[in-house]
């Protein structure tokens, strides 16, 4: 079964649209379609009040002196983003929607959640940021003008399958927000194994369980040194739930993690 025929299986009909983008001469109804879109998408299907919208980021997008993807990245880097997504959610669940909502997708390894993990603690919020909206990827996929979308409902080139799963278990049905602070793949992300299709969620933030296994973490006790000695390298073990403070502590601690595999 394709992609498309799967998502209208599955509940994600609703999230196959057109790409929306911002061309010249707009009028004002195509410019409220377009800073709707990009709320819906970068605010993780939050509902919006009135009074939280960001009037100065429209202002300049009205005016023709940013871009959508400059609008973008206005609305990740703001407080209402990080009150959403960053100070309620652990690390590794702040970087699932991320990826989720500045490229469309869902992480594809472990590997790239440990490398924006590094992003942040290593050079900051706005660094991770713009280490999505600055990549190839983005420009690639929608440039400038074009809002973000969640891509991996359709097919894409150059892409695993284990995305569209991935990305199925990121959105949930179109009656779902971000606001559930749990992370969503790192258990098959960190054992290398296919993300499993869940029951579609059908109200607002739904949680969908937590896997009960454990994880090696292999990390570096001295950054200076993690690709120089192996001796300097360190493991601890940990259950899913206890993940992300262990993240913590190793980053405080001045370490830098190598590796996350399921323990045996």
């Amino acid at each position: 079964m394709g992609n498309l025929a799967r998502s209208a299986t599955l509940g994600l009909d609703a999230f196959e649209v057109a790409p929306l983008e911002m061309r010249p001469l707009q009028t004002e109804d195509d410019l409220q379609t377009i800073i709707r879109a990009v709320y819906k998408q970068v605010l993780g299907n939050e509902h919006l009040m009135e009074e939280q919208r960001l009037e100065s980021a429209e202002a300049l997008l009205r005016g023709g002196d940013i871009t959508v993807r400059q609008f973008v990245r206005l609305v990740a880097k703001s407080e209402l983003y990080k009150s959403l997504f960053f100070y309620a959610c652990p690390p590794y669940r702040f970087i699932e929607l991320n990826f989720k909502h500045l490229l469309g997708r869902a992480p594809q390894s472990q590997a790239e959640i440990t490398e924006h993990v590094e992003i942040y603690y290593e050079q900051g919020y706005d660094a991770e940021i713009d280490s999505y909206l600055d990549s190839d990827e983005y420009t690639l996929s929608f440039g400038e003008d074009i809002v973000p979308y969640a891509r991996h409902i359709r097919s894409q080139v150059g892409l695993n399958n284990n995305s569209f799963n991935g990305m199925f278990s990121l959105l949930r049905g179109s009656a779902t927000s971000d606001r559930d602070n749990s992370a969503k793949l790192i258990g098959s992300l960190a054992s290398n194994l296919a993300t499993p299709i869940q029951p579609l969620a059908m109200g607002n933030g739904a949680n969908y369980g937590n896997t009960g296994k454990r994880f090696k973490i292999t990390y570096s006790a001295s950054k200076d040194f993690a690709r120089l000695q192996k001796l300097s390298n360190k493991q601890i073990t940990v259950s899913f739930d206890c993940m992300s403070k262990a993240f913590q502590s190793i980053h405080n601690a001045g370490g830098s993690i190598l590796s996350i595999t399921e323990a045996l």
